[in-house]
């Protein structure tokens, strides 16, 4: 386990996942500007205000001592753009796991591969060795994203979310 309640940053072949800041809210709110990616999960965009009180707020970290609170934006290596975030929600050796990619970026696999290396990321960098998602049951873009992060669906829900859960491989270990 890290000795930082701070997420250290990771990449994968396109994407830098860089911890949350607060100077990302401008560029945020117009990645999350689409209404439409409010329709599984409700409420609606936010505006960069808000969105910055939010990421000072969550950069700070969870009041509870036994949970981190670990975010990040997604920066598109190839233009340097953010493109959506990765979040995860750590009580070890367990995370629930969350993305949202903003809708210029969708199709192009970039959830998919932020997911998995989350992860990977969650499982060498911060000792999770369960990962935990909930995947509303008609967002099959989504369930997707779940089972290329290595989640399977289990019978459990909550707030009309199905549970996905999996055990990401401990690197190192044969």
């Amino acid at each position: 386990m890290p000795t930082t309640t701070g997420p250290l940053p990771f990449t994968t072949p396109r994407l830098d996942a860089l911890p949350l800041d607060p100077a990302y809210a401008e560029e945020m709110a117009a990645v999350l500007a689409d209404p439409a990616l409010y329709a599984f999960t409700g409420g609606g965009p936010p505006d960069p205000a808000t969105l910055r009180s939010r990421y000072e707020r969550q950069s700070t970290g969870s009041p509870d001592p036994a949970e981190l609170w670990w975010n990040w934006v997604l920066r598109v290596r190839a233009d340097g753009r953010l493109a959506g975030y990765v979040q995860a929600t750590v009580r070890c050796p367990r995370a629930e796991i969350a993305w949202v990619v903003g809708t210029p970026w969708q199709g192009r696999g970039y959830a998919s591969e932020a997911a998995k290396g989350l992860a990977a990321h969650l499982t060498s960098a911060g000792g999770v060795r369960t990962l935990v998602a909930h995947v509303h049951p008609d967002h099959a873009a989504s369930e997707a994203v779940a089972s290329a992060a290595g989640l399977a669906p289990t019978g459990e829900w909550e707030d009309g979310e199905r549970r996905w859960t999996g055990n990401p491989p401990v690197p190192g270990a044969r």
